[in-house]
């Protein structure tokens, strides 16, 4: 296979033209071709010490593969990304590499950062487009483990699991794995196919899914010590929507952010996003939301954020892309008031968080995006250490206070949100959970 034959089957694969699509299901930013991905990693200067692979918090190496990707070395540079990384292609489209790794880039002091994202992105597609397969999975001889959750953290865990020869089961209380990835991040962002099949790559490696099964209610912990489970990470993230104290709460239309998402998700962009929609929160998952509002044909989106647009946590390309989309964006302002009819919203009004100015918005659907928290896990988790908002104390490496028990991803207090920390935090949770269950067997743990 020619390297255009390659191209043009990863850019039909992925349903794109090499141009920015405006539809739900297509992803917003076009694929790099070999020749592009060539020109692009010859303008890395080869740093020595790579200040990008120091950045980057799961230890994907771009400084490596991009030298790879650089002398045609595509296999090379996919196997790089994969051993280090085994989300790298879920990682290549939703990493906030502005702050990562080309953040770090010598490039940035000179013209621009090399496009570190779209360099991944275009080693893990050709890995796929080929058929490449970098890692085969190892017999499971050893303890039987367990993850609780299944988003990014749970999977970078339970494939570092697998290929030390555990016996790993994943359980999911959803209908399908993936978490934050299968539900809560816009298709045009990261499309279904990319979340499947890089779930799909971590189940080859022996490791099993049972969904539609939620630890503490329709199975416990004890049980599943009885059924010869001899650790277990925790690894369920923050699912409890923080909403505002706002009058109107209750109004049919206001919603969260992740009920938003996963609606639209489920039914591939088959319903109403709403006509005129105002999104709370000015962070990525807003961002997410208002372009899930437009890409589906709301007719206005209005992005409602307290403060400045210099103070906004989400990309500075997501929101360009916004406006591109014709979202407006009103800053330094809060929710004061739904104001709805008959028991629908119809208006949001809001308040001046600098002045004293008043603002109301026409709004059939209202969206929540200013954050998640984690659920009560007290009763599921005896004796695991909480601070008083649930989030788990771990030891940093994900250990908690009760030895059988790890954690990694959102609900582990020193875990930054990001899906790119949340696999760092995963691959240090199995090295831990390593250590446990090796000390156990010499008898150095009880």
């Amino acid at each position: 296979m020619n390297q255009i034959d390659v191209s043009s089957k990863i850019a039909v694969k992925q349903g794109v033209s090499l141009k920015p699509s405006q539809g739900y299901l297509e992803e917003t930013v076009p694929p790099l071709t070999p020749f592009t991905a060539m020109e692009e990693a010859s303008r890395c200067l080869l740093c020595l010490d790579a200040p990008c692979s120091t950045a980057c918090p799961a230890g994907t190496d771009p400084g490596s593969f991009i030298r790879a990707i650089r002398f045609r070395n595509f296999k090379g540079a996919a196997e790089i990304i994969r051993k280090n990384n085994i989300l790298g292609g879920v990682c290549a489209r939703v990493c906030p590499f502005e702050k990562t790794c080309e953040g770090a880039c010598v490039k940035t002091g000179i013209d621009k950062p090399i496009q570190i994202g779209r360099l991944q992105r275009f080693a893990t597609d050709y890995e796929k487009a080929t058929g490449f397969q970098v890692l085969e999975p190892v017999k499971p001889e050893k303890d039987k483990v367990a993850m609780i959750g299944s988003g990014p953290a749970s999977l970078a865990a339970a494939a570092a699991m697998a290929l030390e020869g555990y016996a790993v089961t994943v359980f999911e209380k959803r209908e399908k794995p993936g978490g934050v990835l299968a539900y809560g991040i816009v298709p045009a962002r990261l499309p279904l196919y990319v979340t499947e099949e890089e779930i799909d790559y971590v189940r080859q490696l022996g490791v099993e899914f049972v969904c539609s099964t939620e630890v503490g209610k329709d199975i416990t912990l004890d049980d599943l010590r009885k059924q010869g489970f001899k650790a277990f990470l925790v690894g369920t993230g923050m699912q409890r929507p923080i909403r505002l104290d706002v009058p109107g709460n209750e109004l049919e239309g206001v919603t969260t952010a992740m009920e938003y998402l996963s609606r639209a998700r489920n039914a591939q962009g088959a319903v109403s996003p709403g006509s005129h929609v105002v999104v709370i929160g000015c962070g990525d998952v807003a961002m997410d939301c208002a372009i899930t509002a437009r890409l589906l044909k709301a007719d206005k989106v209005t992005v409602l954020y307290r403060r400045t647009r210099e103070e906004a946590p989400a990309n500075r390309a997501e929101i360009s892309y916004c406006e591109s989309l014709g979202i407006n964006f009103l800053f330094t302002f809060t929710p004061e008031e739904f104001i709805g009819e008959k028991g629908k919203v119809a208006a949001v009004k809001g308040a001046g968080t600098r002045d004293a100015s008043f603002v109301q918005l026409q709004a059939d659907t209202v969206v929540y995006a200013i954050g998640h928290r984690p659920e009560n896990l007290s009763a599921l988790l005896p004796g695991v250490a909480m601070d008083d908002k649930y989030y788990i104390l771990s030891k940093g490496d994900g250990r908690t206070s009760v030895d059988d028990i790890f954690t990694a991803g959102d609900i582990d207090l020193n875990t930054n949100k990001t899906v790119v920390d949340a696999v760092a935090a995963g691959k240090a949770a199995a090295v831990s959970m390593q250590a446990y269950l090796e000390g156990k067997e010499k008898g150095g743990q009880k």
